[in-house]
């Protein structure tokens, strides 16, 4: 079976990937590892023996198609959140590596490691493969008679702190989030605010009972109010109509809300009393239906400027992306695979219907062309090299090269007729590819190495990298949380250094905060993780 392994690498791949999956799905107190155990099941097979490999062209590609897919999917909100709270969040950022890297000092003033054994376990601990190779890259170059031998003490270094660096960041969380006693819950009702989340929506039906709002235009009582609902049909003066911006309510009036249910209460403590109307079930002259986006013509723009109100009569009151349910709002940006539910005429949905697409198939394809170049330019941009001095250089890599541009292209959206965005099932799935890919091969190629260079130097370096591990997690999570005033779902993303906390992270909140917080954090944690590493080499190396 070994020999079967070692002569198919693609077996090896899919046998680890599919064990891990499966050992992942195991819950112990509720908890589970996820996609993460994909990782532990690489290790295990690589330590079987030294011949298991995976090509590393599965790990660049992995890592390439599942940044890419992150950039995407949070550019909106990532420049957002820096619009918002820019300098806040780099300050911290860069507050937390610095301590991270004086931690990685005082414990090589502990326990007497060489200077590039401490800074491959910076860079394991920290999960920055970057790092290593931009202080590999160094000691290479600066010396050409013992390279190999400072090079081996770096590698070995990172190789024994990787596994304990992503096991470390999943530790600190589930201590962190027991001993701050947080409630993900109700940070999450709170977050809904800034990011989209979604939400459970309902719908009630609303009498006018206030004689306050009476004659007055539903715009101007929005302004007073500030109602997080969505106005449907409106039975008044014995008619049924479409709610718009310029009707005035009259007592008696009977309205259709759709909204959450605290901004229900909200908008029903004002406007009057819930009744149960038969016009929440009147399709006699109103019909509703939902309806897939799949004309690319229309992804990247804003409902408003669709101006659907002045060709149909009919209104789009939610949209459902993947398993978010949120309210439509003027300045909702369209994706491919959103479904809107309209409240439309009869004899306009088949006309609406065919203007937005409502093709399943065609909302759920990956456009290979726009989807080959963003990874392509994020290729590119990752192989440029930044110099700061003769010893100071690095790369954005595979990584961040398409992280970056990823953050930008799903920010636009689309640039003239290419469409940049994917469907959000197509993201979901790529990024599950991408990470299980490079997990498996991180796992298989460093389980033998593990096991070979196993001795005491190597348990002080896995107590070594547990320790900068578990204190840079414990001060971002409670430094962010109790004097940043952070949130402490948006906290795992940044503590997530590496895509296997981010799933674990995402895991316990339930939503998709731990990844805005990733994408803020990681352009910034690869660039001075990179300068850290070579900077801990050459003043450690040199006392």
């Amino acid at each position: 079976m070994i020999q079967m392994l070692i002569d198919y690498p693609l077996l090896l791949l899919f046998t680890v990937a599919s064990l891990g999956y499966l050992l992942g799905s195991v819950k112990v107190r509720g908890s589970s590892l996820g996609v993460a155990a994909v990782l532990f099941m690489g290790l295990a097979f690589g330590a079987m023996d030294a011949r298991l490999q995976i090509p590393q062209i599965i790990f660049l590609l992995g890592l390439s198609i599942y940044v890419y897919s992150i950039g995407l999917s949070s550019g909106p909100s990532f420049f957002a959140s820096y619009k918002k709270n820019g300098v806040r969040d780099f300050i911290f950022t860069t507050s937390m590596l610095t301590f991270s890297g004086l931690v990685a000092v005082g414990l090589w003033l502990l326990f007497g490691f060489s200077a590039a054994t401490i800074t491959g376990v910076y860079a394991g601990s920290t999960t920055n493969t970057p790092a290593l190779a931009g202080v590999l890259d160094y000691i290479n170059n600066a010396f050409p008679n013992n390279s190999e031998n400072i090079m081996n003490q770096a590698v070995i270094g990172y190789s024994f702190s990787y596994p304990m660096g992503v096991l470390g960041g999943m530790i600190g969380i589930v201590l962190m989030e027991k001993f701050l006693k947080i409630d993900y819950a109700a940070e999450n009702k709170i977050l809904k605010k800034d990011y989209p989340l979604g939400g459970s929506l309902s719908s009630t039906t609303v009498e006018v009972t206030n004689e306050a709002i009476c004659n007055i235009q539903l715009r101007d009582l929005q302004k007073t109010y500030d109602w997080n609902v969505n106005f449907g049909r409106i039975y008044q003066d014995g008619e049924m109509s479409l709610a718009s911006w310029d009707i005035r309510f009259q007592i008696g009036d009977t309205i259709m809300l759709v909204g959450e249910k605290e901004g229900l209460d909200e908008a029903i403590e004002v406007i009057g009393e819930a009744v149960d109307s038969p016009i929440a079930h009147d399709r006699q002259y109103f019909d509703v239906a939902r309806i897939f986006v799949s004309n690319p013509i229309l992804v990247g723009r804003s409902l408003a400027s669709l101006n659907i109100t002045e060709k149909y009569n009919a209104l789009v009151t939610r949209i459902r992306r993947g398993d978010m349910d949120f309210l439509a709002k003027g300045d909702t940006v369209l994706e491919l695979g959103d479904r809107i539910r309209f409240i439309a005429r009869r004899e306009d949905l088949a006309e609406l219907s065919r203007y937005f697409g409502d093709s399943y198939r065609e909302s759920s394809e990956v456009n290979l062309f726009s989807f080959g170049l963003g990874i392509g330019l994020g290729l590119i941009l990752g192989s440029v090299e930044f110099s700061f001095g003769d010893s100071l250089n690095f790369k954005l890599g595979y990584a961040g090269g398409p992280l970056i541009v990823g953050l930008i292209l799903g920010t636009l959206q689309r640039t003239g007729p290419i469409v940049w965005s994917l469907p959000y099932s197509a993201n979901v799935t790529l990024q599950q590819l991408g990470l299980m890919l490079l997990l498996a091969v991180i796992g298989v190629s460093s389980g033998h190495a593990l096991v070979e260079n196993l001795s005491i130097e190597s348990l002080w370096i896995v107590l070594a990298s547990g320790v900068i591990s578990l204190l840079t997690a414990f001060a971002i999570l409670f430094v962010g949380y109790k004097i940043v005033k952070m949130p402490f779902s948006l906290l795992l993303g940044i503590v997530s250094n590496q895509p296997a906390i981010l799933d674990f992270a995402s895991s316990r909140t339930k939503n998709r905060i731990p990844i805005f917080g990733f994408v803020m954090m990681f352009p910034i944690a690869l660039i001075f993780k990179i300068v850290i590493a070579q900077v801990l080499f050459l003043l450690l190396n040199g006392a």
